[in-house]
């Protein structure tokens, strides 16, 4: 095989005993697996981070079953390729299509999908790293069975580099001594095939006799990282980096790090969804306006697209760093879900409980409930929670200005009972 080719494709399994990890998926026994093995696969959506094999059993099935098969990256192709593609399927039995990313399908290319997997057509092999019940319309997901891949364990990827190291063309004609592997396992962050990239890099760059040490692993990935990053853009780390930069109240570098994700070719409903998630997470009830903004920004980026959708990404970005902070949102219901877990299924009082029969009634459902709006303020101190919670404040309202007049007002109407 070329020497140009990347080391992860000249090594690609072409067996499920030859692929590392997701042995809960193609191990021996698992329905995916029996499936392939007895020739009757059904059209499937394949989700997980990247480098964690999607692409590859895709690949396993259609060499298993020697079928025609079909591919299609979603960055690159639309509706008129698709339906290429099913013309084609029509004049051969068994097809499969493989989708990569089929995130980045809009609606009216997933729709062009429909009438084909559902006669029977085409066999849909969609992979993709965003969830799909986000990013697939409710009628081709009904049709696909969801199979989730996991992050490769360190296990997993030591073995992967191993079985690089002693198969592959060219690295098996070099003396390599994989002596240390932490640096290596901790750049890939679980992706295999961003391990086997890397460990290509180091490799070539420490000749034909190479001992493999955490130091000059870090090394060459300082010097040569972005050889071997293309597409994600170090995808996880420019992430993080853009949301502490909001939570950390610094618009500046906030919108530096949206450029850097912009320019990297980013999905824009990815950013967006973060932004939604953070808006709730950092912010809260300190600003209760940055949800309906961060909202309002996800549909406008589904709409509009790039490059457009990158001002409106900058406006939500900027004013979500710009505004108050507080994770009382998030702390409230990490307490109340560690209650749960500790008390177990308490019983609902009586009082606020549901009684639309006769017989819920007579065993004193709903009985001597007071209606909030009968009383003065629309208010009245009756208990809400089961008895053995009764005080428990799992809502503190943060130290900003927006919550401290929450913290008022309830202390107002509850007095000392929540520490309020």
């Amino acid at each position: 095989m070329n020497p140009q080719v990347p080391l992860a494709e000249r090594i690609r399994p072409q067996t499920l005993d030859e692929l590392m990890g997701q042995a809960h998926l193609v191990g021996p026994g698992s329905i995916l697996r029996t499936a392939i093995e007895h020739g009757r696969i059904h059209s499937m959506l394949f989700w997980g981070p990247p480098g964690t094999g999607k692409t590859t059993i895709a690949n396993i099935i259609a060499h298993t079953l020697q079928v025609p098969f079909f591919q299609l990256s979603a960055i690159s192709a639309g509706v008129k390729d698709v339906r290429e593609v099913i013309e084609q399927a029509r004049h051969q039995n068994g097809s499969v299509l493989f989708i990569d990313e089929i995130h980045r399908f809009n609606k009216g290319q997933q729709d062009a999908l429909l009438g084909a997997v559902e006669k029977g057509i085409i066999t849909l092999i969609g992979a993709t790293t965003e969830n799909p019940s986000f990013e697939v319309n409710s009628a081709l997901l009904s049709r696909c069975q969801v199979y989730v891949l996991k992050p490769l364990d360190e296990q997993d990827l030591v073995r992967l580099m191993q079985t690089a190291i002693e198969k592959d063309e060219y690295l098996s004609k070099k003396q390599i001594e994989l002596k240390e592997t932490a640096a290596l396992i901790n750049i890939s962050g679980g992706d295999g095939r961003k391990l086997l990239n890397l460990l290509e890099i180091v490799c070539e760059a420490a000749g034909e006799q190479v001992t493999i040490t955490d130091a000059f692993v870090m090394e060459i990935a300082q010097k040569r990282i972005a050889l071997y990053d293309k597409g994600g853009e170090q995808h996880y780390d420019i992430i993080s980096a853009f949301i502490k930069s909001i939570r950390g109240s610094d618009p500046n570098a906030a919108v530096y790090w949206l450029a850097r994700m912009i320019e990297g070719g980013e999905d824009v409903k990815f950013i967006a969804r973060r932004l939604v998630i953070l808006s709730s997470e950092d912010i809260g009830n300190a600003n209760p306006t940055a949800l309906v903004m961060a909202n309002a920004c996800f549909d406008a980026v589904n709409k509009i697209g790039f490059p457009e959708s990158s001002i409106i990404l900058s406006q939500c970005a900027t004013y979500l760093a710009a505004s108050p902070k507080s994770n009382a949102a998030v702390v409230a219901i990490g307490e109340a879900s560690a209650a749960v877990k500790q008390y177990g299924d308490l019983p609902v009082p009586l009082h606020v409980r549901n009684a639309p029969t006769k017989l819920m009634k007579n065993l004193g459902y709903g009985k001597e409930y007071q209606y909030s709006h009968s009383y003065e303020g629309n208010f009245s101190p009756q208990e809400y929670l089961p008895k053995e919670l009764s005080g428990k404040a799992f809502y503190q309202p943060g130290k900003n200005a927006r919550e401290e007049e929450l913290r008022k007002f309830l202390k107002g109407l509850w007095k000392d009972k929540y520490g309020y």
